[in-house]
């Protein structure tokens, strides 16, 4: 319908046709943007295992909303006024709604309406019609009439809404719902004003209403996805600090190097380190630890459960309590390996798991160790170093019943031994050329090694090494020098 003329002031003029067409032109584009950002983010991944990709989908289909509502609001600014309204004559037929962009479609959810207080009439666009599922053979509605299809919680908002433009003059922009027997429920965005006659009083109400439901449906959207995305990441910043804390307590809290035994003779000097992956989320169940025995023998150990978060450390320490406890009841390192494997095999969660264990013993100096799946210890002495000659030994928890070798290593005064879990050193390929490459690349430190005065210092060495690369799993060293 046309903008009333107020007694204060007259109706503003239509904008340049060239403006519009620009905007138009512009909100096209925009569009067109949309609906490719769209697509890409459908086909990056699916939708509904990411809540990132559905809070971005939904924020798109929102703005594409906004945009369709704005292109349709400009086209009616381009066409000018409707006869029908300007005229007060029977209003055209629709044109053919095209199939893309449905402008037809557009303009249909926008409709007006005018209540005459002086002569009771009231007149209704087809669009208002349509919107509120009301066949145009029925009439409009009067004000009186209008809340039967309005919601009832909405009933009193909307006698508000149109006491005060009427009573008070104030203009009317707010939303309600509407109750349609077809389509269900509909939300409607209503503005207008009152008309003043000569006198300063009101003579009629003219309003403009737009269906906005798809849009408070996309706004939803977009608010739930973003709480449930706000929820994920505070659930997963939540489990990360537990992994964190859970690691921290469990992993030793070494600052300087650590002999064992305290009273003799030949002693082992000890220092390790924990390396973080380059995303901190990737939180693993690395570990390392060494063990002054009851009966003299230190025990070494280094190993890495599958998987990352509080499930990865929590089983790290349950493995390593385990470790523990059966080396103070004097089991060997092969049985300990059984032991684990049985733990891993019939835990509430299985998981798998590679380790390595060792028992020194000082009036030997005899290392016995048995590894799972892991990387074998290198032993480092006259400048030079080798890999151990690794016994058998699967990864743990791969299957019931496993059995372990064990091998005995004769070690010497001066000896450097490195144990590590395979994510210390990054990973350029993946599979036994990958762990040969990391083995080579510790193996070329054997100088640097030899001018070290302690364990601690050949741990600063390996972390200059690798402490700065970027990489994919986090990882463990162990470094024990043989004294005198």
């Amino acid at each position: 319908m046309p903008p009333p003329l107020f007694a204060d002031h007259p109706a503003d003029r239509n904008p340049e046709r060239d403006a519009v067409e620009a905007l138009i032109s512009q909100a096209r584009s925009l569009r067109g943007g949309l609906d490719a950002v769209r697509r890409e983010s459908a086909a990056a991944a699916d939708l509904a295992a990411d809540p990132q990709l559905r809070w971005q989908r939904a924020l798109c289909d929102l703005a594409v909303h906004h945009l369709d509502d704005l292109g349709g609001h400009l086209d009616q600014l381009r066409e000018g006024l409707p006869t029908a309204l300007a005229e007060g004559a029977e209003p055209p037929a629709a044109p053919p709604e095209p199939a893309a962009p449905a402008r037809g479609a557009l303009l249909r959810r926008v409709g007006s309406a005018e209540w005459n207080l002086l002569t009771d009439e009231v007149t209704w666009s087809d669009e208002l019609f349509a919107m509120f599922g009301r066949p145009v053979a029925d009439g409009p509605l009067t004000l009186d009439e209008l809340p039967s299809l309005v919601h009832p919680d909405d009933q009193e908002q909307l006698a508000v809404m149109v006491t005060d433009c009427l009573v008070d003059g104030r203009p009317i922009d707010g939303e309600f719902r509407i109750v349609r027997t077809d389509t269900g429920i509909r939300t409607v965005h209503m503005v207008g004003e009152p008309v003043l006659d000569s006198d300063g009083g009101t003579a009629c109400m003219w309003a403009v209403l737009r269906d906005v439901s798809e849009l408070r449906r996309s706004q939803k959207t977009v608010r739930e996805t973003g709480d449930s995305l706000q929820h994920q990441r505070h659930v997963a910043q939540t489990e990360h600090r537990l992994a964190v804390e859970l690691q921290e307590s469990v992993l030793p809290p070494w600052r300087s190097s650590l002999r064992f035994p305290e009273d003799g003779p030949i002693t082992l000097d000890l220092a390790g380190r924990y390396l973080p992956a380059g995303t901190s989320a990737l939180v693993g169940g690395d570990w390392y630890d060494a063990l002054q025995l009851p009966d003299g023998r230190t025990l070494l150990s280094v190993g890495d459960l599958t998987g990352h978060g509080v499930a990865a450390t929590s089983g790290m320490a349950m493995v390593l309590g385990a470790l523990r406890g059966m080396a103070v009841a004097g089991h060997r390192p092969a049985q300990l390996m059984g032991f684990l494997n049985q733990l891993l095999d019939t835990a509430s969660q299985p998981a798998l798991g590679s380790a390595v264990c060792c028992q020194f013993d000082p009036a030997t100096r005899t290392l016995e160790w048995a590894q799972a799946g892991h990387p074998a210890p290198l032993l480092f002495r006259g400048g030079t170093g080798r890999a151990l000659d690794p016994p058998d030994g699967m990864l743990l928890g791969a299957m019931t019943g496993a059995s372990y070798d064990q091998h005995t290593e004769q070690l010497a005064p001066g000896d450097l031994l490195v144990l590590h879990t395979d994510g210390l050193v990054p990973r350029r390929t993946h599979g036994p050329e990958s762990d040969r490459e990391g083995t080579e690349r510790l193996l070329a430190l054997a100088p640097r090694f030899g001018t070290a005065r302690s364990a601690q210092d050949s741990v600063r060495i390996v972390v200059e090494e690798f402490g700065a690369t970027e990489r994919e799993d986090d990882g463990c060293v162990l470094i024990a020098q043989i004294g005198d």
